[in-house]
């Protein structure tokens, strides 16, 4: 029966593979599944002989109560943009002065959601959405439901392999033609139905959603020995991954010219959707020397097509307080379909902007989205104008009615009222986003209802809350309840880092409070610090300097601090210290289940080390570093000759006690 299972297995996974990769089905619909019945069928019956790789995996298993959050290998960034011929040349000149001649890979930019997949002795084990860059959520159980991902490569390969997935234009239809006949709200793009469907907690509704993915990158390419990214796609695709097969290599920017153009014109031929392209310099080796800025590769950049602009009515301006006090317009506008999805809202970004071009209530208006993403009012249509209702600046704050103020230099109009409730509101949901503290669960709807419930006034009262206040809550039932206060619990556990960008201190962003709590280590450190002082760190300048002494000497922050401190909510950071360069130069292997550290751990001793960290085990491996169960990778070392280190070996050389 073993036989039998596994021989019906490989059928079905070869059959995956020429309907969801290759286009090139070889059986009818039919016969697939009368084949995957049969399949699930003898693995009910003898479940001792299904695996992880089984095609009936695909088909999704028991509902999950949350999503883990992992962290990625190397952080998932985000691609400078590009939106017209001037940036794009611009970009080629920075590369040609920085590095030469060079031939260019595009890449459509599919619309839909980034996610990493990796994979361990050539087994997927492990599937995350790219989160904040740096942590993401395990979507593992909904990733396997997507049959264009192969479950096991044709190599024993360990890697991460990063692209986009998607919804096909077809299943996203017909996916919306079912809600609209079940009298469910339809999802307003192929985007939005993808990340919805991904970010299920039941991996069998994901599976029925019909999804496909695009992969375009590698996290670590020392095991394809490719040299460019051409080579690295041709990998990827014999070891049977889906990419996507429109790219083209080009020799210069006027070949990129040709392919934007080309696709400018074409994007709405293809079943899926794309909002732009990707342009990656093509040798790995002048990627290296190109290197990365805090956000985004030096070596790549993502030209985004044009927005679309519609005509519609402006019915009304609202005005929402910020946790700055900075009050903000807000277009009200008759809905109407711009880029794939219907807008009612959108932005006028600030006062002085709607004077400049004297937009009114009641006008006809010209509206876009901002890169694809977010509506803007474009213009008034001054021909169609008649009695429309001329727009005057606030003079009282919305959410107080406390006088407003514009300060010297500023564009914005602001509430500098410190009990102002809008503001205490948006503070606190800042303070639990995802870039500040996290917690899940605890999202803008559930502020708002915990504020109106006088249950919370300041962050500080977030971790004074009980079962007994949440329960009674509309919408608070047991399991919410328990997932939310661990979620604040764990949340205390954070970095002063993190806990520094929830305080919300004006211009200090994620990458300064990093800064800021490396140099100084406490919170107490921080507050005592003059401005003289501060400015020392590197990449912190006297603006963001004079803010964080004007924060951090206020009586109200230094009580809340404390009582911060009172619910044991972390003030420290753990310092970096100055890394050695012991295994500078030197090619490392993990494999097998270490006892004392995780596998991201000991990956960073290495690279602070001044080593790298490779996915299999080649010549050019200096040490295979093996815990428990360490498999072929530690075999390939011993017939190789590599030294190989056991974990205490390890910590020594890493100068930690064992």
């Amino acid at each position: 029966m073993e036989e039998k299972i596994k021989a019906l297995q490989d059928k079905l996974n070869r059959y995956n593979y020429e309907y969801h990769v290759l286009d090139a089905p070889s059986v009818p619909d039919s016969e697939y599944d009368k084949l995957l019945h049969e399949l699930i069928e003898l693995e009910a019956a003898y479940p001792e002989f299904k695996t992880d790789t089984s095609p009936t995996v695909r088909v999704g298993g028991a509902v999950l109560d949350r999503f883990r959050k992992v962290q990625h290998d190397t952080p998932m960034l985000s691609l400078g943009n590009a939106f017209d011929e001037d940036s794009l040349r611009a970009f080629d000149k920075r590369v040609r002065e920085a590095v030469g001649e060079v031939e260019y890979m595009c890449e459509l930019k599919i619309d839909g959601l980034a996610v990493s997949l990796k994979y361990e002795d050539g087994k997927f084990v492990q599937g995350a959405t790219r989160g904040d860059g740096t942590v993401g959520e395990d979507i593992t159980a909904n990733l396997r439901t997507i049959r264009a991902i192969p479950l096991e490569l044709t190599s024993s390969l360990s890697f991460e392999v990063r692209g986009e997935a998607y919804m096909p234009k077809p299943a996203f239809e017909k996916l919306n033609e079912a809600r609209e006949a079940k009298g469910e709200a339809l999802f307003q793009n192929p985007r939005n139905a993808a990340a919805g469907s991904l970010r299920q907690l039941d991996p069998k509704l994901a599976g029925k959603r019909n999804l496909s993915i695009f992969l375009y990158s590698v996290n670590d390419l020392s095991g394809l020995s490719a040299k460019t990214q051409d080579e690295a796609l041709k990998r990827l695709d014999g070891e049977g991954f889906k990419t996507n097969r429109e790219r083209r290599l080009v020799d210069d920017i006027e070949g990129v010219l040709d392919y934007v153009g080309y696709w400018s014109n074409r994007r709405n031929d293809l079943d899926y959707d794309i909002d732009g392209i990707v342009i990656k310099v093509n040798a790995l080796n002048a990627q290296e020397q190109l290197g990365f800025t805090a956000k985004s590769p030096r070596w790549a950049i993502a030209y985004k097509f044009p927005a679309e602009e519609v005509v519609t009515d402006l019915l009304d301006i609202e005005l929402t307080v910020g946790r700055t006090g900075a009050i903000t317009p807000t277009a009200l506008l008759k809905p109407v379909k711009v880029a794939g999805t219907t807008v009612a809202r959108a932005s006028l970004h600030n006062h002085e902007l709607i004077e400049q071009k004297d937009i009114r209530i009641n006008d006809k208006v010209i509206i876009r989205k901002a890169g694809d993403i977010i509506p803007e009012v474009v213009r008034p249509i001054l021909e169609e104008r008649t009695d429309q209702k001329v727009y005057k600046a606030p003079t009282e704050c919305p959410g107080c009615g406390h006088e407003t103020v514009k300060l010297e230099d500023e564009v914005a109009i602001r509430c500098i009222n410190p009990g102002c409730p809008a503001q205490l509101v948006e503070g606190m949901i800042h303070f639990v986003s995802r870039t500040a503290m996290n917690i899940d669960g605890l999202g803008e709807k559930v502020v708002k209802q915990l504020f109106d419930a006088g249950l919370i006034n300041d962050v500080g009262d977030i971790y004074a809350l009980t079962r007994e206040d949440l329960l009674p809550l509309e919408r608070m039932g047991e399991k919410k309840t328990t997932n939310l206060l661990e979620a604040i619990e764990a949340s205390k556990a954070n970095p002063l880092r993190k806990l520094l960008v929830g305080l919300g201190i004006r211009f200090v962003g994620a990458k300064a409070s990093e800064l800021i709590a490396q140099e100084f280590g406490t919170m107490d450190e921080i507050m005592a610090q003059p401005k003289e002082r501060l400015v020392e760190v590197p990449e912190i300048g006297e603006k963001i300097a004079d803010s964080i002494v004007t924060y951090t000497h206020h009586p109200d922050f230094r009580a809340l601090v404390d009582k911060l401190k009172h619910y044991s909510v972390n003030m420290t950071e753990e310092v970096q210290e100055a890394a050695s360069n012991a295994f500078e130069g030197m090619t490392f292997v993990l494999t097998g289940k270490l006892e004392q550290l995780t596998r991201n751990e000991a990956k960073a001793l290495i690279e602070d080390a001044g080593g790298k960290v490779a996915g299999s085990v080649s010549q050019k491996t200096d040490v295979v570093v093996a815990g428990e169960e360490a498999g072929s990778k530690l075999e390939t070392a011993q017939s190789l000759g590599v030294s190989v280190w056991d974990e205490a070996e390890f910590l020594e050389k890493t100068g930690r006690q064992s």
